[in-house]
């Protein structure tokens, strides 16, 4: 079995956290010992490098278009364990991408991806064909939602799109944003009840992410919230996560085997 586990962030509304969690979610696996990627495969309005307070002169872009050798625009947040890969800003005409740009990109990712332990893809908003695509590249994919209503109305049809096209069963449901414990287990009980109902499937629940003062305050500072606040309330709950995607990722063999781990442990 290849030992990558590449995990898909995606939502269907903008503004959730997506960037946050991916960065963090790698930092804290990075922490944890293994060897991470982060992807900012959200093509039309990046900002992976603002978060991280870097400048990068290539990005996945350039490699896709024959510009730049794909090892050339890996940036190294951390020694020698955590890369990221970033993408440009108002590029709108990658963030539907054609099959044949489909093609060419699984080509080029095919030989780096199998160094990681982990490989994120932070995807953008929405069901366009990139995050669809990408979406459908991924082993597990993780739907962040918060508990607003319209972010659980769009990520519902993001999941009915992904299900209807591609037959994809299997989601992971973080929390971000959350008062309590009891409003993240809300929201998901609401999510899971329309899914359950009208696409006859049932996400699992990864974990929630509280509401914290450190984590605007590391996006101003332009660091990992991990980096920044570790011992805060939402780096623990992170953290936790994380620990829960080590073991799905010992443990995939297959998807029912990741799901059975993930149901037994505690939230």
């Amino acid at each position: 079995m290849n030992s990558t586990l590449s995990v898909a962030v995606l939502s269907g509304k903008g503004g959730v956290g997506k960037t946050n969690i991916s960065l963090n979610l790698a930092c804290a696996l990075y922490q944890a010992g293994f060897k991470n990627l982060l992807m900012d495969c959200d093509m039309g309005l990046a900002n992976l490098d603002v978060l991280l307070g870097i400048t990068p002169e290539g990005n996945l872009q350039n490699a896709l278009l024959g510009e730049a050798r794909l090892n050339d625009v890996l940036y190294p947040v951390e020694p020698k364990g955590f890369d990221v890969l970033p993408a440009a800003s108002g590029v709108p005409e990658l963030n539907d991408m054609s099959p044949d740009l489909r093609d060419l990109l699984l080509e080029r990712l095919e030989p780096v991806l199998g160094g990681y332990d982990f490989v994120f893809m932070d995807l953008g908003a929405g069901i366009s064909e990139t995050v669809q695509t990408f979406a459908a590249m991924a082993a597990v994919r993780i739907v962040l939602i918060t508990p607003e209503p319209t972010s659980l109305t769009d990520s519902y049809a993001l999941i009915k799109v992904l299900n209807n096209r591609f037959g994809m069963r299997d989601f992971m449901v973080m929390v971000n944003q959350a008062s309590s414990a009891k409003e993240a287990q809300g929201a998901f009980e609401k999510l899971n009840g329309a899914c359950r109902h009208f696409l006859h499937l049932e996400p699992v629940l990864l974990g929630h992410v509280r509401m914290d003062k450190k984590l605007p305050e590391a996006v101003c500072r332009q660091q990992p919230l991990l980096r920044y606040a570790p011992g805060s309330p939402a780096a623990q709950d992170i953290q936790a996560m994380a620990a829960r995607l080590q073991r799905v990722r010992l443990s995939m063999a297959d998807w029912l085997a990741a799901r059975s781990v993930l149901q037994a442990l505690p939230k």
